[in-house]
């Protein structure tokens, strides 16, 4: 073999081997939300956590001013268009009445009562 072949050789293999570990999947593991701003339960949290959690932890969603539910809209609306969230619009309205539904203006917390306690 040449030399020019066996350097054609080395440079595919070296090649082939960066590939791999170019195509490795990475994962890292989030640790978890605070104890006191876990998202309330209901049957919106897993489209809230799915599509919230991609860009900020729940401690921004939970610590938010209770705000009514046109406000809420708007603030999911800001989310898409201004910060470029990927969310569709069957998820969006979801998530905006999720977010009335348990930070509402209406439903404002006692401060000295911890999110796992609340309704």
């Amino acid at each position: 073999m040449t030399k020019t072949k066996r350097q054609m050789v080395w440079a595919a293999v070296a090649f082939s081997l960066a590939a791999g570990v170019a195509a490795q999947q990475i994962s890292i593991k989030l640790p978890q939300d605070n104890a006191l701003s876990q998202l309330r339960p209901g049957p919106a949290e897993e489209v809230v956590r799915r599509n919230c959690s991609l860009c900020h932890s729940t401690d921004y969603i939970a610590t938010q001013p209770h705000l009514d539910a046109a406000r809420w809209e708007g603030e999911v609306r800001k989310m898409i268009q201004v910060f470029g969230a990927p969310i569709n619009s069957s998820d969006a309205k979801t998530i905006a009445e999720y977010l009335a539904g348990n930070y509402g203006s209406d439903k404002l917390p006692s401060r000295l009562e911890p999110a796992s306690s609340r309704p």
